[in-house]
Order: structure tokens, then C-alpha cells, then sequence
């Protein structure tokens, strides 16, 4: 089977302001970045941060598909932020097959030779109405170029019988490397997160980022709309279940993945969440809808129809689902939260699981903070992530009730 998959990139490039789209080859699923002016107040102009290419990338082996050195956007923190740290894993789907990651390679999920500079919002941003918690730190968005969530380690042949280069998990290593080196070392507190397969990443290597620092700081992470569920599609296939075997085995994340979870289950199995958070140790903060805007167009509903029932139309905008649909719906919900129990019962872990139909909600100031967030509890994510990190809050644990029963939901949110 072949398939690429993109992600929403919560990156603009500085001369695509208002609209990102992907270039397309077949099979490859195209996802416009959401316009997301609005904001709580009248806001300046979004910082633009201008790329770095990682140092001595080719001798560390820690390079993009096609060979380039993968990059990182760093903004320093200033005042009682400047020995704080927040580091953004970048989303952007993955590559399962030579195909695949041969077309993905000549886009900037796939060589550094296509990045550019970006903007930084929502938790990103440096500005304190729309990010009041984390303005001031030094934030560092670490770019997504190996199709495998930061997890492979291999290398294979192109099309064309150059090389193609599996090397997620050096580029992590060797990026956060060169952070350390650059103050991270001496971090007072640190936050580990991403968006969708960014997320997944901060999942797969939130022990290993707090294993780096002294016990007594405070080191936690944040997994946003990376909560993919294994669950079957609407013909009874596991399409996604499909796409993860292809890339555990084509890009060898196996180091990736916990140990005790390889030693009982495929490895298919344990990359994903449901399997991840067993084993972290670290205090985690799960973010995700109940229905996952990604996960109901391309893991529930991959296809426009199926017997008796039409799905373009409802996939493409859960308002227009019938209510046989959205009984469907209902039953993805509750796959998912039988799944977070695990996460629910940690006593330092963190919720926001909104009914919103949306796909990650951290980098854009209209979900992480504005007059039409999403909310739980009379909470934005934005306070509740930060309640939960600051421990302002003995327990932040939000599970919504089903859509469409939360009317801070906006059909302006950005979905996949």
C-alpha cells in the first residue's frame, strides 16, 4: 500500500502569510494551513524566526530523506524567561514507502533545501496577550524532514538509485545536541511538544528529553492532536494500523519505541499513543479532540462513500453529518477516551479533550487563546496547559461531552 499523508503544518513560511498548500503527487492527500487572524486583542505582526541548519549534520549521520541538514528555528527567551525553554517538534505526516518518501523529499518535509523562515503563534508567539505563560521563553521549533516522527534509523534506495535517508532519531539526538550546547543544558524548566505527528514524536522521546536534565528541574511534555487511535475504518479495514506497519518497518524506529511494549507487542502496535503512554514517566498533558479532524477524513473515513452512506459531505464538515453519522462519531469518541484511561488516572498528567471538530490547536492564537478559543471548564487550552505545567491547579483533567454540545466550538478552527 502506498500512501503519504500529510499533516496541517502549523508553520507559514514568511511569503506564504495568509495560505500554505503542498505541492501534490498521486496519492498524496493535500491540506491547506488555516488563515487564523483572529486573535483576543489587536496583535502586532507574528515574529518571523529564520531558519538554522544543524552543524556537522553529514558526519553525525543526522540528515533529512534526500541528505540536507535538517533545521531549527530558535527565538531566545528574555527576562524570567531567558533560562526557560519550550521545544516544537513540527508535524507533517509520514512516508511508508519508498514512493512515498521519494515524492516527499522534494518538499520541505523532506529536504531543508525547501524551508524557509516562519512565524511564530499561539504558543509560539513572543507576544504575552497570546501566550501569556511561555512568551518569554527561549522556544525552538525543530523542523520535520524524515517522515517517520523523529524515529527512524536506516537508510534506503531511491527510484532514481541515489539514496534515500531514514534518520529521525539522529536528527533528534543531534539537534537537541546542539540546543544543549546552546543553554538548553542550563534550562530552569522545559517543555517538550509538537503538532500531530510532531506530537507523536514528543510522546516517543519524552523520557529520553527529561532524562537530560538534573531531576530538580521541573521537565514536562505536551502531546497535541498526536493521540492517533488504532481503530478500523468504515469497510472494516485498519487503513492506519496499514500506514504505521509500513513505516515502523521501511524506517526502523524500533529504538524509538519502549522496550517493555517490544518485548509483548508488534512494533506496529507500540508506535502508537495508546501503547506510548503506558510507559512514560514524565508528566504529559494530552490535547486532542474527541473528534480528531485528521483522524475522521483519513482513518475513519478515507474513502467519500460506503455502502448506504455518502461520508464526503460529513467528513469534509461534521455539521453536515446525518445522525446515523454522527452516532459513528460518537462510537470514535469513545474509542478514544477508553484509550486516554490510562492517562486519566495519572495523577501529574494533564486533559483537554474538547468535542471540537479540529486537528491541532497549540500554534494557532485562534484555539490557543482568543475570544473564540475552544474551552473547558471556563478554560482556554492556553490557561489550561498553563494551570497544569505552573501546578496552579491541583488536577486539570477536561474530557468534553459529545458534539454538539460545547458551543465554544467555532467552525473557524483550524482542521485538517
Amino acid at each position: 500500500m502506498t500512501m503519504a499523508i500529510e499533516l496541517l503544518s502549523p508553520l507559514l513560511p514568511q511569503r506564504r502569510r495568509r495560505l500554505a498548500v503542498a505541492a501534490a503527487p498521486p496519492l498524496l492527500l493535500l491540506l491547506a494551513v488555516v488563515t487564523t487572524s483572529c486573535s483576543p486583542v489587536a496583535a502586532r505582526s507574528p515574529e518571523v524566526v529564520e531558519l538554522t541548519l544543524l552543524a556537522g549534520a553529514r558526519e553525525k549521520g543526522a540528515v533529512c530523506l534526500d541528505g540536507s541538514p535538517p533545521g531549527y528555528h530558535l527565538k531566545r527567551g528574555s527576562g524570567s524567561g531567558a533560562h526557560n525553554w519550550l521545544v516544537y517538534l513540527q508535524g507533517g505526516g509520514w512516508c511508508n514507502t519508498t514512493e512515498s518518501c521519494s515524492e516527499r523529499k522534494m518538499t520541505e518535509f523532506g529536504s531543508s533545501k525547501y524551508m524557509e523562515a516562519v512565524e511564530f503563534t499561539g504558543i509560539l508567539s513572543n507576544q504575552h496577550q497570546e501566550n501569556p505563560d511561555f512568551h518569554n521563553w527561549n522556544i525552538v521549533v525543530i523542523r520535520y524532514c524524515d517522515g517517520a516522527s523523529f524515529a527512524g534509523d536506516a537508510e534506503g534506495e531511491d527510484l532514481d538509485g541515489s539514496k534515500l535517508f531514514f534518520r529521525g532519531l539522529r536528527i533528534w539526538e543531534a539537534v537537541v545536541d546542539e540546543l544543549m550546547a546552546k543553554g538548553l543544558d542550563t534550562a530552569k524548566q522545559a517543555l517538550l511538544t509538537g503538532c500531530s505527528a510532531g506530537s507523536l514524536a514528543a510522546l516517543l522521546h519524552c523520557d529520553n528529553f527529561r532524562r537530560r536534565f538534573p531531576q530538580d528541574v521541573p521537565v514536562k511534555c505536551l502531546s497535541d492532536a498526536g493521540f492517533f487511535i488504532d481503530e478500523k475504518d468504515l469497510s472494516g479495514k485498519r487503513s492506519l494500523r496499514s500506514l504505521i506497519s509500513g513505516i515502523v518497518h521501511l524506517q526502523n524506529v524500533r529504538e524509538a519505541l519502549p522496550k517493555g511494549c517490544l518485548a509483548n507487542k508488534d512494533p506496529t502496535e507500540c508506535f502508537f499513543p495508546a501503547e506510548l503512554i503506558k510507559s512514560i514517566k514524565t508528566p504529559t498533558f494530552i490535547l486532542n479532540s474527541d473528534y480528531d479532524s485528521w483522524q475522521i477524513r483519513n482513518a475513519l473515513a478515507p474513502n467519500g462513500s460506503y455502502p448506504g452512506q455518502a461520508w464526503s459531505s460529513c467528513k469534509a464538515d461534521i455539521r453536515n453529518c446525518s445522525s446515523a453519522q454522527l452516532d459513528v462519531l460518537h462510537g470514535f469518541k469513545k474509542k478514544l477516551v477508553s484509550e486516554l484511561k490510562v492517562a486519566e488516572d495519572k495523577r501529574d498528567w494533564g486533559l483537554f479533550i474538547d468535542s471540537c471538530f479540529t486537528h491541532c490547536q497549540t500554534p494557532f492564537r485562534i484555539s490557543w487563546i482568543s475570544r473564540i478559543s475552544p474551552r473547558l471548564g471556563n478554560k482556554t487550552i492556553a490557561e489550561a496547559v498553563g494551570d497544569w505545567y505552573f501546578c496552579r491547579r491541583e488536577e486539570v483533567k477536561y474530557i468534553d461531552c459529545k458534539y454538539p454540545c460545547n458551543p465554544t466550538c467555532s467552525s473557524r478552527l483550524p482542521t485538517a
